[in-house]
């Protein structure tokens, strides 16, 4: 039979999944992140060979006889000294050059449109826009949790921090943010925030995005600041999406297929409803619902590529 599989690195997990010609799922593993600026490049490496294991063993084969993979790994092609070593990584694992390693926005945009032209949004722990038309591909967003991922789980949780800490010094009034954080790190003292989180025990990229839904939560109970964050972060993803339609070069009156991937537009009713408000002041775009999650969009986009390599 002929295998394709499609790897999806992501933040917080890493999603190996196989299809055989007719694009049915035959196999599928899971490991931790293989973002290696979280991790380190031997820990990604190491989660890449375990997952690649696992698929072959409940296929009952070996990796020489996957026709072909793709792997969209994080922060990929963002490092000319790291980028060689995870592609010969790849390499080594699958023992042949039957695949293609690019950046994990590849797989949200392949699931989610089933390859076809169009932008994909995702907003995870991190966030960044991926868009291709005609054969054009483009980026947008995605610089990095420490200045970019706007409207990222990371950055609405950065938000909501900096919003707490105002309002425990009297900046700005208190609501149930400033409740939900204590409630939900069982501060003793707000000033404890700065040890949980920043200390030597202090929290991990994902464990600060793991605070997002607090934000949700205040804004649900009318908190008027949480309730901004998040229509903030609608705006910030709407901005990449335009970014995005400029960069493919979609006509004005052209209406843009965009869909998204990740929790945060997956399960955030109020960033999904501040994005579809902001799009309308852009220009034409038709939301779509993801058509298929990122893990099967690595795989889809891996058979995709084995057509291109035969020309046919």
């Amino acid at each position: 039979m002929t295998f394709f599989l499609g790897v999806d690195g992501g933040g917080t997990k890493t999603e190996f999944v196989c299809i055989d010609a007719s694009g049915t799922v035959v196999a599928r593993a899971l490991t931790g992140t293989t973002y290696h600026l979280q991790v380190g490049v031997d820990v990604a490496v190491a989660r890449i060979g375990e997952g690649v294991a696992a698929i072959c063993h409940q296929l009952g084969t070996t990796s020489a006889e996957l026709a072909y993979a793709f792997f969209g790994l994080p922060a990929y092609g963002e490092d000319a000294v790291i980028d060689p070593l995870l592609h010969a990584a790849c390499s080594g694992v699958l023992g042949h050059d039957r695949y293609v390693c690019d950046n994990d926005m590849v797989c949200g945009w392949a699931g989610s449109l089933g390859c076809a032209d169009g932008i994909n949004l995702v907003a995870g722990t991190g966030s960044i826009g991926y868009g291709e038309r005609q054969g054009l591909k483009a980026r947008a967003g995605g610089w990095g949790e420490m200045f970019s991922d706007e409207g990222s789980a990371y950055w609405i949780a950065i938000q909501g921090l900096n919003a707490f800490s105002r309002m425990s010094d009297g900046r700005l009034s208190r609501g149930a943010l400033h409740g939900a954080f204590i409630d939900a790190l069982g501060l003793v003292d707000d000033l404890d925030i700065c040890a949980r989180v920043m200390g030597k025990a202090g929290m991990t990229r994902d464990g600060i995005a793991g605070l997002a839904p607090l934000v949700s939560q205040a804004a649900e109970l009318g908190d008027a600041i949480a309730a901004d964050i998040l229509d903030r972060a609608g705006a910030e993803l709407a901005a990449i999406a335009q970014a995005l339609r400029r960069q493919l070069r979609f006509a004005e009156e052209e209406v843009v297929l965009l869909s998204w991937s990740g929790g945060v537009l997956t399960n955030q009713e109020a960033v999904q409803a501040a994005l579809g408000r902001h799009l309308r002041d852009y220009g034409l775009y038709e939301i779509v619902a993801p058509r298929h999650a990122p893990g099967m969009g690595a795989a889809l986009y891996a058979a995709m590529l084995e057509r291109s390599a035969r020309g046919t």
